[in-house]
């Protein structure tokens, strides 16, 4: 039994060899006790005085020649034990070394069959997935390495057939390297499509806040008076400067679909949607300007307007008072209408400006093709009418009270 070549064919005959050869130490053991015994009662007859049943060297002899099988039985039973164990280790490192091939074909069969997602959401968990797939790769490596260190000892050991075990750690690193390379090629797809649907997702997002700003830039609401028309100014002021903001998102698209694998920058879809976002864009300033200069205009309208009604005001009082004052006859009364129109050549210098700073609005108006012009030409011109009205009166009074004083004058003279 302890002489045997048999050293198993795989690990599990292994393990029952050694199982096996662990209950033969055992009775060797019991053994040895038995033998050690019986060895120490011999020699009691060695060491008789007088009469000895046998030669004292025959029994010497025949312990020492027990004792050595013994020892030798021990001996043999050691290097079978070593024998065994180095079978063993060798069995395990093949063994390991299947289940690293294994594990390499199923993650071969894993990479081989995977995509890369149809969308962000997928992209994002294949990624996370891909994440334990690497982590699992790093595990298995240090496991594989571990295993090809106990082969390289086995090596050095030269106790077996060392083809084998070389062949099979070249051939386990050969299908290694190539998992690692399969794994970076996935991964690399992976972020490639994970930029391309993040930009497509950006891209999106671009489009559909662009969309919601041409809906409020392109709005024909512009206020019902000063006020309301001064807030929207204000908000769409705000606008403007969001719209600005997004200007260097919008440059930089054409950067980013640059970076993009050609597999995906080349579409003729992605390239399509930039162009519509970078019109879209376009379109959006372009009427956010004529959105803020028709605000502008409507503010400048209505204002106007509160200015033509002011005008028209003084331009109503001093008209009815002027058609219904009598210049006096007396001169006491005539030096006090004339300072009276002293006082309001003053105030018709001041309403002068005012009405001129409206024809000049008018005519901005005018000449910027406001869609009011009209309507505001017929309100300038019906104040300009009453003020010439006004301006008539007034010099056809003065007039009357020049014609009274130069009377009064001859009259005091003679």
């Amino acid at each position: 039994l302890l002489v045997s070549k048999d050293l198993g064919k795989h690990l599990l005959e292994v393990e029952d060899l050694l199982q096996k050869h662990g209950l033969l130490e055992a009775d060797i053991s019991a053994q040895t006790e038995r033998v050690q015994a019986l060895n120490a009662a011999a020699l009691k007859f060695s060491q008789l005085e007088g009469y000895q049943p046998c030669d004292p060297q025959i029994i010497c002899n025949r312990v020492n020649h027990v004792q050595t099988c013994l020892e030798e039985l021990g001996e043999l039973a050691a290097k079978r034990r070593k024998e065994l164990e180095d079978s063993r280790h060798l069995w395990t490192f093949f063994q390991e070394m299947e289940e690293a091939e294994a594990w390499i074909r199923e993650k071969e069969k894993i990479l081989a069959s995977k995509t890369c997602g149809r969308d962000l959401s997928s992209v994002l968990t294949l990624t996370n997935k891909h994440k334990t797939m690497l982590g699992e790769l790093g595990n298995r490596r240090a496991s594989l390495h571990q295993t090809m260190k106990k082969g390289e000892k086995i090596l050095a050991k030269k106790r077996f057939n060392l083809g084998g075990i070389q062949e099979k750690i070249r051939e386990v690193r050969l299908r290694w390297k190539k998992l690692e390379e399969m794994m970076g090629l996935h991964q690399q797809r992976l972020q490639e499509a994970l930029n391309f649907f993040q930009f497509s997702s950006e891209t999106d997002d671009l489009v559909a806040w662009l969309q919601d700003i041409y809906r409020v830039v392109s709005s024909d609401d512009f206020g019902h008076d000063d006020y309301s028309t001064q807030a929207l100014l204000k908000k769409h002021r705000t606008v403007v400067e969001e719209v600005e903001k997004h200007r260097a998102a919008i440059l930089a698209l054409r950067n980013q679909l640059a970076l993009l694998a050609p597999e995906h920058r080349q579409g003729v879809d992605v390239q399509i949607r930039v162009v519509e976002v970078e019109q879209l864009y376009g379109e959006v300033v372009e009427v956010a300007v004529l959105r803020q200069q028709w605000l502008q205009d409507a503010l400048a309208i209505y204002r106007m307007f509160s200015e033509v009604h002011a005008c028209e005001v003084w331009v109503d009082e001093k008209e009815q008072w002027l058609e219904k004052m009598e210049v006096p006859e007396e001169l006491d009364e005539v030096e006090v209408v004339q300072h009276r129109f002293e006082s309001l050549d003053q105030e018709m210098n001041s309403v002068m400006g005012r009405i001129l700073d409206v024809n000049q609005v008018v005519q901005q108006l005018v000449d910027g093709g406001h869609p009011s012009s009209e309507e505001v030409r017929s309100c300038q011109d019906h104040l300009n009418s009453r003020w010439n009205r006004v301006v008539e009166l007034v010099e056809h009074k003065k007039n009357q009270l020049s014609s009274i004083l130069k009377i009064q004058n001859y009259l005091l003279e003679c």
